[in-house]
């Protein structure tokens, strides 16, 4: 099995987060950075992800209110049950703390804090019903 699809089964399990929740309870003129729970300073890093001790690290980034892109072809190349057990708990984790992860390419990773929501473009499903026709 592939990285690619290991790595999009084991998304495709996160359950949907509710969306819109902070802007129903406070109106959008009063939102800020940091009434979003932001720290003042956020920084996008680039980590790869060698091996299952790595995890710690990257949780330990995503707490402090940074946004990861995380390569997991290096630990892929040692072991896939490693991915997928590394991969599974970065979700869980993700979870936990409000913030959001999704596939980025083929063997990318993108994990956000809880006040960074990832855009995904939802299909149409009556487009593709009926071209199906």
């Amino acid at each position: 099995m592939n990285v690619d699809k290991t790595i999009e089964k084991i998304l495709s399990k996160i359950k949907k987060e509710k969306r819109e929740q902070i802007s129903e309870e406070t109106p959008s003129s009063t939102i800020t950075p940091t009434s979003l729970g932001a720290p003042e300073k956020v920084y996008l890093k680039a980590l790869p992800l060698r091996s299952i001790e790595d995890v710690d690290l990257i949780k330990e980034e995503v707490k402090s209110g940074n946004i990861l892109i995380v390569k997991v072809s290096p630990l892929a190349k040692k072991s896939i049950d490693d991915v997928k057990r590394a991969v599974s708990e970065l979700c869980e984790f993700t979870e936990s703390v409000g913030g959001d992860i999704a596939r980025l390419g083929e063997e990318r990773v993108v994990i956000t804090p809880a006040f960074v929501k990832i855009w995904r473009e939802r299909a149409d499903t009556t487009e593709s019903e009926s071209t199906a026709a």
